[in-house]
């Protein structure tokens, strides 16, 4: 069939601006008349046309509700807006990495490349009729649409008077492998539907060791537990750890996609991933059963993950320190060396100690993954993370669950290849342990209080900035609160000057830096939908060997009850306390 382009006469929403992670909001904004219209219009007119006219596109997601609507959507508008071909994941599903990985890896069969993505997730956000959806753009080098783009994005939804859409072209099956054509103004129309794992598959297996991996997996002494929360993991999890890998089936947990991820909340922390956490023995109750030696879980849209051991937790901050001293041994893709490594501000300096140790170019960045990518893509970095659960290499340019799940399982599988059949493997918490002993410990804990109203946050955070300004006035309430505590020596807001472009990014979070070493951080966060989530974060140092092995919590109390006292987290918020605990 020939299909025809409509203009669609439109006005403008209030709020269409994409953050760092797109643009969030709850479903019934979402299911407004031409509400995810404009912003994919504003989308389109904001690209250099030739990444627009004749381009190839994916179009994807994490399969959460609204999605399956929105990807008829945008198919229509961009077969109106002159787009050659696209893409989707088969049923939709493509997680976050794996978008990443398709336009970066995957050529047609007509030698075609994409060119850029409209990712249709809210990550770590619950999804159903009642909850959260967002869409984001991802550019050609696989990562976020740059701040350019999105200022302009913006600026567009403002100013929107019509948009272009196909209608009367006729629904794709997205639950089928094909290609469907279709004939319009400009020539011929593809959406090809194809298999959602098969090249985020193919880029895990030259990144790492499977052969090795699988002997780990089939030692009788190892055992293995991953949660996909429901989420889009689940479409990658049968086919690396079972199929792959030969893990038993009955070691995958929640790993059939669900538009409400089965009524949880995808994400992957102590507090959400309930079910694993119970499994590996960290839960409130003891069982019976002996937990696994190593658990994983992802979020929503897989790019983050949690790490456990045999009820044990390795905190995102030393996950990525770890992977980092380990990588050149037991990552093939990392052998002949890492160019540098970096983390978000508020993550720990674990990494920055084996940097040092390793004569390593190190960075400390705003939090956002588009920090990372501008130094992946000027050659200056191999590992990065963040403490929010989310850790990466330069294979793509988001961060990616999967890829950090493989990255421990070489790293144990390295470890225990000349031991497999000897009394006891090394576990997860032996290699934690000895790598406290060789860098010191960061203990680290970050308290989230979710949904505060807006105003009270900006106040807080107004009276810390205010605080910052004396050092006297700050030292004398830290020690009215608690003596045993440090003296506070440096308080400023962390401020980044991007090495690669030069841009500046100001106001990236309040910091409270000891001599000790300790740090406090404030930040709000823009990764929810409704109200503001104020972050807290709390760090403490110890090198002596002898005091690395105290529970976190116990450690980390004086310092948790100056960052209360300091804030009058309290009295602004009215919380008594977090939401979450990580």
């Amino acid at each position: 069939m020939v299909f025809k382009v409509s203009k669609v006469p439109t006005t403008p929403f209030d709020g269409q601006k994409p953050g760092t992670s797109g643009l969030r909001k709850k479903v019934k904004v979402y299911i407004q008349p031409h509400y995810l219209q404009n912003f994919v219009q504003s989308t389109f007119n904001a690209l250099a046309p030739e990444k627009v006219r004749g381009a190839t596109l994916v179009v994807s997601g994490d399969g959460r509700y609204f999605s399956k609507d929105a990807i008829q959507i945008i198919i229509k508008m961009a077969a109106a807006n002159g787009v050659r071909r696209v893409w989707v994941g088969q049923n939709g599903l493509l997680s976050t990495p794996a978008v990443s990985a398709v336009i970066r890896e995957r050529v047609g069969a007509d030698g075609s490349k994409a060119t850029g993505a409209f990712i249709l997730t809210a990550s770590h956000n619950p999804g159903g009729p009642h909850e959260d959806f967002g869409i984001k753009y991802n550019m050609e080098n696989g990562g976020s649409a740059p701040e350019a783009i999105t200022d302009m994005i913006f600026e567009n939804t403002k100013t929107i008077t019509e948009y272009l859409i196909a209608e009367d072209l006729p629904n794709v099956d997205i639950s089928a492998i094909g290609v469907t054509s279709f004939g319009g103004p400009e020539g011929q129309f593809d959406v090809e539907v194809f298999d959602s794992a098969s090249d985020y598959v193919k880029l895990m297996k030259s990144i790492f060791d499977f052969e090795l991996i699988r002997k780990l997996l089939s030692s009788p002494k190892f055992t293995f537990c991953y949660d996909a929360l429901h989420g889009v993991a689940g479409a990658y999890a049968n086919r690396i750890f079972v199929e792959e890998l030969g893990a038993q089936e009955s070691s995958l947990l929640n790993c059939v996609p669900k538009e409400d991820f089965g009524g949880g909340h995808p994400d992957p922390n102590l507090t959400y991933a309930k079910e694993l956490v119970a499994r590996m023995g960290l839960g409130k109750s003891n069982s019976e059963v002996e937990p696994p030696e190593f658990g994983a879980a992802a979020d929503g849209d897989a790019d983050r993950n949690m790490i456990l051991g045999k009820r044990f937790f390795v905190t995102p901050s030393d996950s990525v320190a770890i992977i980092a001293a380990n990588a050149v041994d037991a990552i093939p893709y990392f052998s002949s060396g890492l160019k540098g490594v970096a983390r978000s501000m508020p993550t720990s300096a674990a990494l920055d100690v084996v940097a040092k140790h390793l004569k390593l170019k190190f960075f400390e960045v705003p939090t956002g993954w588009k920090f990372f990518c501008n130094l992946m893509d000027d050659g200056l970095c191999s590992i990065c993370g963040e403490e929010s659960f989310g850790t990466g290499s330069d294979h793509i340019r988001e961060k990616d669950g999967i890829w950090a799940v493989l990255a421990w399982l070489s790293i144990l599988a390295y470890k225990n290849k000349e031991n497999l059949n000897g009394d006891k493997l090394v576990t997860v918490e032996d290699i934690v342990r000895k790598h406290w002993a060789t860098y010191g410990r960061h203990y680290y804990t970050r308290y989230d209080y979710e949904n505060v109203d807006a105003g009270a946050a900006k106040d807080l955070m107004a009276y810390l900035i205010k605080l910052q300004s004396s050092l006297n006035e700050i030292n004398t309430i830290v020690k009215g609160v608690r003596s045993d505590v440090s003296n506070v020596i440096n308080a400023d807001e962390f401020e980044y000057k991007d090495p690669v472009d030069g841009s500046v990014s100001k106001h990236q979070g309040i910091r409270f830096l000891f001599e000790d070493g300790s740090r406090l951080v404030f930040r709000l966060s823009g990764t929810g939908s409704e109200g503001a989530t104020i972050r807290l974060y709390i760090e403490q140092f110890e090198k002596d060997p002898s005091k690395t092995g105290r529970d976190s919590q116990e450690a980390l109390a004086p310092l948790v009850e100056v960052a209360l006292k300091l804030s009058k987290m309290q009295e602004f918020t009215g919380r008594s306390a977090p939401t979450v605990i990580t």
